[in-house]
């Protein structure tokens, strides 16, 4: 399963970036709204792309069919590289199977449910993110819901692929990964807590204990 960081932060994608680990990011109008209004938010996400290269998922504000396709057209006017991120409404399903018959690639958001996976599958969507935290949030189980899914797909032979989105802690990753997503879209804080763990603190501590004691006494063999 691939991770990418969802976030419109530079100096956190830059530091994901640096660990190696992610090959994708994900960005939103909330997301981009947080950051420094001085910076246009062309100019991050092309600063983004510089960094990490592969996916970046940059979303349409319309939601009419042609509105959302005027987006598209804008939006890869000044980066072709663009995977254009849509909400899963019926308009949204229209524009995607638009831009799927231009080979255009598409992220269909705010997936929660199998019957909306089918139908982004058929729509054309190059990838379906399916929001777990926010199931969680309204006493649904996000597993189940992903598992189906998954499920699905597996029978189906569809092609999209599948996105872990709303990730809310790390046991989401690990279950995102047992369920069989493609993709887990992580925000930064939550992937750095996921490469932690007490006992590798703990280790470290004791290995270099032992590696500086060893070196006191080789010392003091050699003063001897």
């Amino acid at each position: 399963m691939e991770l990418y960081v969802d976030s419109a932060n530079i100096e956190h994608i830059r530091h994901a970036a640096s660990l190696g680990i992610i090959s994708g990011v994900t960005t939103n109008p909330s997301l981009l709204a947080k950051e420094d209004p001085s910076v246009d938010p062309k100019t991050r996400i092309l600063e983004i792309h510089k960094l990490v290269g592969g996916h970046l998922s940059v979303e349409v504000n319309s939601t009419d069919t042609e509105g959302m396709l005027r987006e598209a057209d804008e939006i890869l006017s000044w980066f072709p590289e663009a995977t254009i991120k849509i909400p899963m409404i019926p308009a949204g399903l229209a524009a995607v199977s638009k831009l799927a018959s231009q080979e255009i690639p598409t992220n269909v958001t705010l997936v929660f449910s199998p019957t909306q996976a089918i139908a982004a599958a058929n729509a054309g969507a190059t990838y379906v993110s399916v929001f777990m935290g926010r199931l969680d949030d309204i006493s649904v189980n996000s597993v189940d819901v992903l598992d189906e899914i998954c499920e699905i797909w597996e029978v189906q032979g569809y092609e999209s692929l599948i996105i872990a989105a709303s990730i809310r802690h790390p046991i989401h990753i690990v279950e995102a990964a047992k369920s069989g997503a493609d993709i887990a879209t992580v925000p930064y804080k939550v992937l750095i807590q996921s490469l932690s763990h007490p006992q590798t603190d703990a280790g470290l501590k004791q290995f270099l204990s032992d590696y500086e004691k060893m070196n006191v006494e080789m010392k003091k063999a050699i003063v001897i």
